[in-house]
């Protein structure tokens, strides 16, 4: 029988929330370096770390 018991913790929120603050920096680098390759970078690090904390709030949300 399945355990009715039902074990919440912070830490998918935590993570979500830390992975979310990165995306952001990596959105705010792509405006900063916009005619430059440095743009690239940004847009990599806010589509890399917006997919990491939708996968973190999936797993422990």
């Amino acid at each position: 029988m399945a355990d009715p018991r039902e074990s919440a913790t912070d830490k998918g929120l935590g993570l979500t929330l830390g992975l979310a603050a990165l995306a952001t920096l990596g959105g705010i680098g792509m405006l900063i370096g916009a005619p430059d390759i440095e743009a690239a970078w940004g847009f990599g690090a806010a589509v890399v770390f917006a997919a990491l904390a939708v996968v973190s709030i999936q797993l422990w949300g």
